[in-house]
């Protein structure tokens, strides 16, 4: 079993004990995701790195993002790998004026549901992640609820379904989720051969203002940066050098 099916089925098992339990009764009004800029993410741990930053406070943080010019915060809502929670969305979205996007393995209806009902205003969906008859359903129930798609790449060969999907953003991961291999030159591959599906957004490995201006020159629309970030020892200021560049 790949890296990526450990982390599906463990987010579906978690999801199922969650269904137990009743969801808020009413989610804040959306806030419309933007197609540009920088997506600055809340992120505590990850399978590959291990803990980033297990005690970080997720308003603080995301105060920090919002101060630095940040135009949009990504959470972290996995629990077991990536030690994140749909209240850590809650409390950032929460404390500052900006869009949020649930990042999950989301492969359930319910999964979706409950990412608008804590407050996501856009999900993460990835081609790796199920075939296309279970991820291209789940991008209709996210626009009939009013939410964005993050739609997720890796490969050349994910395109067809991203198309189909007909995303509001077009993410192409550096890191192959099955392995957890970063591969730099992912992003340059892919771009040329991905512009016309939706704007994209580079993932994985941008860490510095030369990162930043090398996936733009590109053709990146936004950056989604979450270690680099959430271990700066000034958040602040490290998100206003990457939106800067």
């Amino acid at each position: 079993m790949s890296h990526l099916a450990k982390l599906v089925a463990q987010a579906v098992a978690d999801a199922r004990e969650r269904e137990k339990q009743p969801l808020p009764l009413e989610a804040p009004p959306l806030r419309s995701f933007p197609r540009a800029g920088l997506i600055a993410e809340v992120k505590r741990a990850s399978p590959s790195r291990g803990a980033i930053n297990p005690g970080l406070d997720p308003a603080q943080l995301a105060q920090a993002y919002a101060l630095g010019g940040a135009s949009a915060i990504s959470v972290l809502t996995d629990r077991v790998h990536f030690g994140g929670s749909l209240d850590d969305l809650q409390v950032a979205r929460a404390a500052a004026p900006l869009p949020v996007l649930r990042k999950d393995f989301i492969v359930t209806e319910f999964q979706v549901r409950e990412a608008r009902a804590y407050g996501a205003d856009a999900i993460l969906l990835i081609a790796a992640a199920a075939p296309l008859a279970t991820l291209r359903p789940l991008r209709q129930l996210a626009r009939e609820l009013g939410m964005a798609v993050l739609f997720e790449v890796h490969e050349e060969s994910e395109l067809d379904a991203a198309r189909a999907c007909e995303p509001d953003l077009l993410g192409v991961n550096a890191r192959n989720l099955k392995t957890l291999e970063v591969h730099p030159g992912a992003f340059a591959r892919i771009a040329p051969l991905a512009r016309e599906i939706a704007p994209l957004v580079a993932e994985s490995g941008v860490r510095t203002p030369d990162d930043a201006r090398r996936l733009r020159a590109l053709g990146a629309s936004m950056l989604l940066v979450g270690e680099a970030l959430s271990s700066a020892a000034d958040p602040q200021s490290a998100t206003r050098r990457l939106v800067q560049a």
